[in-house]
This record gives C-alpha cells, structure tokens and sequence, in this order.
C-alpha cells in the first residue's frame, strides 16, 4: 500500500501511545533526530547567500519530517494489534455486564426487600414491647398506688398505725403524679372501701394525717415526751410536709431555749453584783444549749429529712438566740449601770496626768496618800469610779464576746461540705451575718468594752505612777552592798501586769477588730502617758545637774535617773515577752495559751492580729529605745564625761617617755624589776576608772550598760589618741615600748572582755604599733598603704599621711 493511502489513518490515531518503552509521543521529534535549526524567512532573503541558506533549513526540515513520518509507519502494525485487543476486551466486558444486570435483578433485590421487611417487622415488635412494658408499669404503678391507698386506709381507720401510713404515702408519692391522675387509675384505684380518686384520696389523708401528727408533737412537746416527739418528727418528711416538721421543731426547740434562758435568769436572785459574772453565765449557757441542740439533732433532721435541712432549724434557733441573747445583753447594761459609767470614764479628768505634763509642775506630784495633797470633794468624780469594778465588768464583757465568738465559730464548722479542706480559713456563716445579735454586740457591747478598757488602761498607768516606789538602800559607794535587782519603780511591774491582762483578756474575746482597737490603745498609753511620764520625771525631778556650773550632780538624783532608765529597758523587754508569748514560734505549746490561727480561725484574721501584736512591741521598742538613748547621752555629758580628762590627766601624770641615752640603762633595769611599778599607769587609770564607772554598772541594765560604756569607750579613744599624739617627739624607742604597754592597759581596762568595745581603741593600738615597728617591718606601710607582711595582716584604721606621722613620733637614736 503506497504511503499516502495509509498516512490518515495513521494519523488519526496518533493521540493513542503505542509503545511506552520508547519513552517519545507520536508527534514529539525523534531522539536520535537533531533539533531543527531555526527557520529563515524567505520573504526577507535579499542576497544569493540568504536564498541558500534558506534552501538548506527547508531541506533539513523536510529530511527531519520524512524521519518521524518512518517512524511512524513502521509502528502501525503494533497499533492495529493494540486496537484489536481493546476491541476484545470491550465485547466481554459487556458480556459481563449483562450478567450482573441480570444477577442484580433476579437475586439482590429481592434480597433486600426481604431485608427491610424484616427490620421493618422488627420496629414494629420494638414499638409494641415498648407499649407492653409501659403498660405493665402503669399496671404495676396504679397496682402499688391502690396497695398504697387501701393501706393508708386501713392503717388510718382500722389499726390507727400511723407509721404504717406514713410509710404508704411516701410509697404513693414516689408514682408519678400523671399515674395518679390518670384514667385508668382513677377508674381502677377507686373501691367501696375507698370511693374517692386516688389523688383526693392522697391528698385527705396526708391533710389529715400532717393535723394528727402536729397534735400529738405538741402534746408530746408539752408533756416534755422527747420520745414522742422524736417519733412523730420523723413521720412530716413521709406525709410530703418536711417543711411543716422543721417549722414545729423549730418552734419546739425555740420554746425549750426561751424557757431554759428564762430559768437561768430568774433562779440566780436578786443579788447580782459585779465580780459575780452572772451575764456572761447566762450567755455562755444560752449558747452551749444551742450548739448541743445542732450537734444532737443535726444528724437526726438530715437522716430524716436530707442533706442540708438543719440549715432552716439554725435559721429559726437564731431568731431566739437573737431575742434571748438580746434580752441578757439589756439586761446586764441596764443591771450594771453600763451606761452612767460610760459618762462617767468619758469625763474622768486625769488630773494626775495631766498636772504631771503641766510646765508649773517641775517639783514633781505628791504621792496620792501624801499629807501634803490637798482633800478633795466627796463628790468628785475621781473616788466615784472604782477601777476594780471596770476590771470585773470588763472581765464579765469579754467572757460574753468570747463566747459569741466560739458560738460562730461551731456553726461555721457545722455548715462546712464534708469534702471540706480541714486546714482552710473559716467564712462567717449567712445566718450569723444577718443575725440582729451580732448587731447588738457590736453596738451594746463591744463598743462600751473599748472605751472601758481605754479608761482602765489609762487609769491604771495613772494609779501606777501615783503609787510609785523607788528601791531603797542603794548607792553609789562601792563600799555598801546593794539588794537583788532589777533596780525598777514599782511602776513597770504594775503597768506590765496590766498590760499582759489586757492582751490576754482581748485575744480571749476571740474579735479581730476588738483585738486591733484595744492593741492600738494599749500602744498609744504607753507611748504617751507611760513614757511620757519617766520623760517627766527624768526632765523636771531627777536630771542628773549640779547645784552650780562645773559641779558635779548628787548621787540621789545620778541614782534616780538611772532607776528611770532602767524602767525603760525593763518595760521594753517584759513587753516583748509578753508578745512573744502569744506569737513565738513555739507559743502553742506553751501553758495556758492557744495559737492565733485556732483563735482567729477566719480569712486573714490570724495575720491581722499577730501584724497588731507585733507592731506593739516595735512601737514602744523604739520609743524606749529612743529615749533611753537621750538619757544615757545626759547621764554621759553630765557625770561621765566630766571626769574622763582628769582621769586622764592623773593616769599619765609625771611619766617621761623620753629616755635618753644616759638613763636607758636605768630605765631598763625599772622596767624589768619591781623596784618601781611599770604597770602605774595602767594601775592609776583602773583605780580611777572602777570608781567612775563600777557604781554605775552595778545599777545600770545590762544593754543600757552596754550602751553607756559604747558612749563613754568613743569619748575616751578620741583623748586618748590626742594624748598619745601630744608625745610626738618626746618619746624615745624605750618610751615607745612603755606607751604601747601603758595604751594596752588602759584598754584592758576599758574592755574586760566586752571585745565589741575594743573596736573604739583601734587607732590607738595603731599608732604604738607603728611607733615600735623595726625598719624592715615598716616597708610598704609608708607608700601606698599595702605592706609586704604587717600591712597585709592588718586592717588599717589610719591613712598612710597618719602612719608616716606616727613613726616619726619617736626619737631614733
């Protein structure tokens, strides 16, 4: 067949890939075929050259499509092969076609429609079981709910059993209200015995039985039956009427608190004078009784009647703690005559207080049983206000706040969920925080308790300092033997006792603002009467002055200024211990206290009242602190001081430290035998300073001493280095020696193992051991200050400008 015949087949063809090995399309240029080069318009061609050219690349081109046109054609065979085979593969593809048509039609479908007649067979069975046991147990429920009325029925007309009824109404009330009030029920349920609907029937019999029932509880109530009431308690929830049995036990128990509370007010008489704590008494019974009544029963009403319920009996033994609680609380204020004595310490003057501040008063106050105090009136305010009845009443109001606090406390734990962390903080519960006695408390009670015990804190430091009394048979003389100390006025004793009362009497109150207000108050009188006061007396009655200038002061007002100094330090530390006592880190376990966290057991109460406690004894520490160190600079300037240059003076009196070359044997042989003393400086200084400053240590505290000698050691060092630099140039090497061991000595002295002090004498001890240091050891301490061995070895004191004039201070020979 000639080529141009068979070419359109072919090509028509040419989208199907017939050899995929050779990895080329039919229309895509041999492999082996270079690419055509790029064709020339002819049309452009202007030259012979271009024309040629031009032939070439039409010839290259037509030889590269007669290549693929070859190419072409000797793989039609392979194709035609290839068509057939598809053709093949599309008859028996058909083939099966049609028979699974036919398999589709004959089998699987009615297959399937047996299927969904099947599940359509099972839905309907489901649905009509379904509806059976529904039916059944509508046929079961109205069957219980006629057992259930034949019962009650029986139970309340025939054996009069009325827990056996009780328990057939709760049996009916677990079936669902549409069952009772349901047709068939109501056609089935009714008898001869029983006409009415199940639902009136229920309803008469539970009206009926909740009257009979509230009967025999408050005949049982009244005849005090607790078993009978208990019974009957028990039966409101299984009726439908548990609110009901709450509401009469609620007034049940109210009335046996009422009637209890009543009893212990009238059986005490008619003598109820103060220091017998008959209110308080009363107080605490009314709320022990509640909190049994919630601890006993609590467990009884949630068996009964829920988790929960006993909320709503506390809410009801509230209101009549409220009113009972009120009633003793009115009571005790009219009864103790809170209100006039109120007045009374609003207006006490102070008169002792504020006479001692008066700027005519310098002499000092009289004693209160001194003859030389003028009578007053028998009317006067002063004599009327006892301060041992403001102490009884004060005891009697705290142990009444106290036990409002424990009360409140009991029912917060009560009401905790018993999946409750142990350890968390307390909430106030609801039914205290809208309770009219917590009200009252604060209004009647703790109100009158702060400004009461302001007036007995303060009557107290006045009454103290009134009574005062100094140590006797002390003296500055070392020759008299002195009583056991602490040399104090009885005043620190006293006030420290009244401090320790009230803190102790407040924490008991259990209340974070009473805690807070009364801490605040204790601060503020002993900041301003107490200090005040030794102020006073250290200003106008026992500041240490001679009679006139340059004279030194008498040894009875030396000896009271120190008492009141001593006062200070005493009352800083017994203050201190007495916080500590309550907020130490081992204050629970010590007699007699509780730890705040048990006290205070509320969100952050704890925190707020030990930052309370703790700010009291900083507060009066450094007040103290700061007055004390005011005395003891006066006690310096004015008796110490005076004395420190004569001292001084006399320890180095008629000693020659230039020892020249024709005495240095002499005076080798006097330092090294005991034909004369070559400690006499140091012997001259220890016998003036033991009679200047034992009698004193003997009286002072032990800080305040300590701080005194601090004062006095500053002083001396700086005359003492001016002495020792006063014998520059009139010092030989020997004489260096003799100073450095005098300069020793005196330090001994001064120190006698209180190694804080020595730290005063440093520059003194630096100068003599610069002074005797050999040549070799003084290199590098006269540059720049950083010597080889001594200069490495000690912490210098003096400059570089200070070494160099301390070793020019002696006369080299």
């Amino acid at each position: 067949m000639p080529p141009s015949t068979t070419a359109p087949s072919v090509t028509s063809r040419l989208p199907i890939r017939i050899n995929p090995s050779n990895g080329a399309d039919n229309d895509a240029p041999n492999a082996d075929t270079p690419p055509a080069p790029e064709a020339v318009d002819i049309d452009s061609c202007s030259t012979l050259t271009e024309l040629q050219s031009a032939l070439s690349d039409l010839t290259a081109e037509e030889t590269t499509i007669n290549n693929r046109l070859s190419i072409l054609l000797s793989t039609q065979a392979e194709l035609s092969h290839a068509l057939s085979r598809l053709d093949l593969f599309r008859a028996h593809l058909g083939t099966h076609v049609v028979a699974a048509r036919s398999l589709s039609a004959n089998i699987l479908s009615r297959a399937a429609g047996s299927a969904a007649h099947i599940s359509s067979a099972v839905e309907r069975l489901d649905i009509e079981q379904s509806r059976v046991k529904s039916t059944l147990e509508v046929v079961e429920q109205v069957a219980e709910l006629k057992t259930c009325v034949l019962g009650v029925s029986d139970s309340m007309n025939v054996s009069q059993d009325w827990e056996a009824a009780a328990s057939y109404l709760y049996r009916a009330s677990k079936i669902p209200e549409e069952i009772i009030r349901g047709e068939f029920a109501e056609e089935i349920v009714p008898s001869a015995e029983v006409p009415d609907t199940p639902a009136v029937m229920l309803h008469n019999a539970s009206e009926s039985l909740c009257a009979l029932f509230l009967r025999e509880f408050e005949k049982a109530a009244k005849a005090e039956d607790g078993e009978n009431v208990t019974r009957f308690f028990k039966l409101f929830p299984l009726i439908g009427r548990a609110d009901t049995g709450l509401d009469v036990y609620g007034k049940y128990v109210c009335g046996g608190v009422a009637a209890r509370a009543r009893d212990n007010l009238n059986n005490a008489g008619t003598s109820r004078e103060p220091g017998d704590f008959f209110y308080s008494t009363a107080m605490a019974r009314l709320f022990e009784h509640i909190s049994f009544l919630v601890d006993r029963h609590s467990g009884v009403v949630e068996m009964h009647y829920g988790k929960g319920r006993m909320v709503k009996v506390v809410e009801r033994l509230q209101v009549e703690v409220d009113r009972q609680g009120g009633i003793i609380i009115d009571t005790f204020i009219d009864e103790r005559n809170i209100e006039r004595k109120l007045t009374e310490v609003k207006s006490y003057p102070y008169s002792f207080l504020v006479q001692s501040f008066l700027p005519g008063n310098r002499g000092g106050m009289q004693r209160t049983a001194s003859p030389a105090q003028a009578p007053r009136k028998s009317g006067d305010i002063e004599e009327e206000i006892d301060v041992k009845v403001i102490d009884l009443l004060l005891a009697e109001m705290g142990i009444m706040i106290g036990r409002w606090s424990l009360y409140c406390r009991f029912l917060a734990r009560s009401f905790l969920p018993d999946d409750a962390d142990p350890t968390a903080p307390l909430e106030i519960p609801t039914v205290i925080q809208n309770s009219l006695l917590i009200n009252k408390i604060q209004d009647r009670l703790i109100s009158s308790f702060t400004v009461l015990t302001t007036f007995f804190c303060r009557r107290s430091v006045e009454k103290a300092f009134q009574i005062d009394e100094a140590p006797s048979d002390l003296s500055l003389s070392l020759d008299v033997s002195l009583p056991p100390g602490p040399y104090i006025t009885s005043t620190v004793e006293d006030v420290m006792y009244i401090v320790n009362t009230l803190i102790s009497r407040v924490l008991e109150t259990q209340q974070r603002g009473v805690v807070i207000s009364v801490i605040s108050t204790i601060s503020r009188v002993l900041g301003s009467d107490f200090i005040g006061m030794i102020q006073r007396k250290m200003r106008d009655e026992s500041y240490p002055r001679g009679s006139h200038s340059g004279a030194l002061p008498p040894d009875e007002k030396v000896i009271s200024f120190i008492i009141l100094i001593n006062n200070l330090d005493t009352a800083a530390d017994y203050t201190q211990r007495i916080i500590e006592r309550y907020i130490g880190p081992d204050s629970a376990h010590k007699p007699n206290t509780t730890s705040l966290s048990t006290q205070f057991p509320f969100a952050n109460h704890a925190q707020e009242v030990e930052t309370a406690l703790t700010n009291l004894s900083a507060t009066f520490r450094a007040k103290t602190s700061e007055l004390t160190n005011d005395a003891l600079t006066t006690l310096f300037n004015n008796v110490i001081k005076p004395r420190l240059r004569p001292i001084l003076q006399d320890s180095f009196r008629d000693v020659d430290y230039l020892l020249n070359s024709s005495s240095t044997a002499s005076s080798e042989i006097s330092l090294d035998t005991d034909d004369s003393d070559p400690d006499l400086v140091k012997h001259r200084f220890s016998e003036a300073w033991n009679t200047l400053i034992t009698p004193l240590s003997r009286l002072l505290s032990e800080k305040s001493y300590t701080r005194l000698l601090s004062t006095t050691a500053n002083t001396l060092s700086r005359m003492l280095e001016k002495r020792v630099w006063a014998y520059s140039g009139r010092m030989s090497e020997l004489g260096a020696i003799r100073l450095e061991r005098d300069v020793t000595g005196i330090v001994g002295v001064v120190v006698r193992g209180r190694y804080a002090v020595r730290e005063a004498f440093v520059k003194c001890t630096q100068i003599c051991l610069v002074c005797n240091m050999e040549e070799e050891e003084v290199k590098g301490l006269l540059g720049d200050g950083d010597g080889e061995d001594e200069g490495e070895a000690v912490e210098w004191r003096l400059t570089v400008e200070e070494r160099k004039r301390a070793r020019g201070m002696v006369v080299r020979s």
